[in-house]
């Protein structure tokens, strides 16, 4: 696990995460001589990397699907509630759909293979760092055609518009859950961006499709 102090400050700080050192060093050497890119640190296994996490609140984390303790796809999920504001995007050597749709679920914004050209695995960490999504072209149809979006969203983040939907604010929520108000708000993000939905209006619509919510829990037809 290495956390570098002297890095040039740019727009994007990066943490690295792939337990083979020559896949690391391929990837630091790609992205050397892209200014706005600055790798952090990086880490090997799934426990260094929440450490480094912890300690640094990067913009953007890369990470290897295979992981020596746990999966990036699990890494993942844990990454989402530890550093809400942190984006992750996956760069894999499979292209596989489950794995893509798993990792859309646990919380991933973007999903790279490791055999992309270089400029597209930049153009990925743009996007995804600044708050879009990004996958390749090879895995792109895995999720061009999922007709029940409610599949890419995490148990958290279900969780979250079911509080929301019933007209509850942040911070309440947020105490329920015995989570930060900026979690909540990085939850809140993602769902918008998931679901394109932007008003709490639409949220308890949704809710109310899903079956997750009755009227009466919304407030609504109560004397």
């Amino acid at each position: 696990m290495t956390a570098p102090n002297d890095q040039t400050p740019a727009s994007i700080r990066l943490i690295l995460v792939d337990d083979h050192q020559l896949v690391r060093d391929g990837l630091r050497a790609r992205l050397s001589d892209v200014p706005e890119i600055s790798i952090v640190g990086e880490a090997g296994n799934a426990q260094d990397a929440l450490v480094l996490a912890a300690q640094l609140c990067p913009d953007l984390m890369l990470i290897d699907v295979r992981l020596p303790d746990i999966s990036g796809i699990e890494l993942t999920a844990k990454l989402v509630d530890l550093v809400p504001n942190t984006r992750i995007m996956i760069l894999s050597m499979y292209d596989n759909r489950e794995y893509v749709l798993s990792a859309l679920r646990a919380g991933a914004c973007g999903y790279v293979l490791k055999d992309a050209p270089s400029g597209e695995i930049i153009s990925a960490i743009k996007s995804v760092a600044s708050g879009g999504n990004y996958f390749s072209s090879a895995v792109a149809t895995a999720i061009a055609n999922i007709g029940d979006t409610s599949t890419l969203l995490t148990d958290r983040e279900r969780e979250v518009l079911i509080h929301l939907a019933q007209g509850e604010v942040n911070k309440s929520t947020a105490k329920k859950l015995g989570v930060s108000v900026r979690t909540i708000e990085a939850h809140r993000l993602n769902l918008r961006r998931k679901l394109n939905i932007d008003s709490a209006a639409g949220l308890t619509k949704y809710a109310l499709e899903q079956g997750w919510i009755t009227i009466t829990e919304t407030g609504e037809g109560r004397p």
